[in-house]
């Protein structure tokens, strides 16, 4: 839905580990600049770089009507800092983003996955789904949900960690104790156990399933049928229109989705013929910026 007011813009910021992505967008999406650089998260001044990038790209242009953040992490409830974050990025926990960026208006913030599946149904892969879920594939496997036209957010903010479905109830816990989970399954943090130590990167495991490799070809496609069981699953839970596959690994292009096609088609139930798309993500790394901006406009105008 776009807001019948058209005037204004807003920054939309994505903190990462590694980056920090932020975008300037019109409230009809339309993106007038954007940028991505260093988060140098080991450094405890990040934050007020941060904020001086912040206030540089604003100068740009004229200023911002909405400002939204996303990160790591479980979002408080009323999405004004990160309830949760330990590990990899402490300093967003309780960040006051809001006063550290010097506005006046509440600078909202969420889950950095709830806001690429924001970006992806507002102007990327899945624009206008009302009912949909992400799952971001790279070094874990990160998920939101939209249920609705609502992000389903849970009685914490814990709703639309996806990655840790069980898919195994005999299987190693992952990272937050779930057994055998959809994450270990298929994320790049497994990999070298799921190889034997043959491969450090999926990158590297699909390219030898590329070159024909035999022992490369069970690994991955088992991998994939792991995908797809989840998928499957959550299809039957949350009934979507779209389903959404970002990250690194869903670069593979047709070897992820040529033999996730051909399992879904056997394992999801579609009555009368109804099938969830699945479709790869289309707004890459900015998803996240554009997520965050579209959700201050959205509580902008609420």
């Amino acid at each position: 839905m776009i807001p019948e007011d058209q005037s204004g813009q807003a920054i939309g910021i994505d903190v990462g580990v590694t980056n920090v992505k932020m975008a300037r967008v019109t409230p009809r999406g339309e993106v007038l600049a954007r940028e991505m650089v260093p988060t140098d998260a080991s450094e405890p001044d990040w934050p007020e770089r941060l904020r001086a990038r912040f206030l540089e790209l604003e100068g740009r242009g004229e200023p911002a009507r909405w400002v939204g953040a996303a990160a790591p992490g479980i979002a408080r409830a009323d999405g004004a800092s990160i309830l949760w974050m330990r590990g990899r990025l402490d300093a967003v926990e309780g960040l006051d983003w809001t006063g550290l960026l010097g506005r006046k208006a509440r600078v909202p913030v969420l889950n950095d996955a709830q806001a690429a599946l924001l970006g992806e149904t507002w102007q990327g892969a899945a624009a206008g789904a009302r009912n949909a879920f992400l799952l971001t594939l790279g070094t874990g496997v990160g998920g939101a949900a939209m249920v609705d036209g609502s992000l389903l957010r849970g009685a914490i903010g814990r709703a639309g960690h996806l990655g840790h479905m069980c898919l195994d109830i005999d299987g190693g816990p992952d990272i937050v104790g779930t057994p055998g989970s959809l994450e270990d399954a298929i994320g790049n943090c497994t990999i070298g156990e799921r190889t034997g130590g043959r491969f450090e990167t999926t990158h590297d495991l699909v390219a030898a399933y590329e070159r024909g490799d035999a022992a490369a070809t069970t690994v991955w496609i088992r991998s994939v049928q792991a995908l797809a069981c989840g998928i499957a699953s959550l299809v039957n839970i949350l009934d979507p229109e779209v389903v959404i596959l970002g990250g690194g690994i869903a670069r593979a292009g047709e070897s992820l989705f040529g033999p996730l096609r051909q399992m879904l088609a056997a394992l999801e139930w579609r009555p009368h013929g109804h099938e969830a798309k699945v479709v790869p993500a289309a707004l890459g790394e900015f998803a996240g910026a554009l997520g965050s901006a579209w959700n201050a406009i959205r509580e902008g105008r609420s």
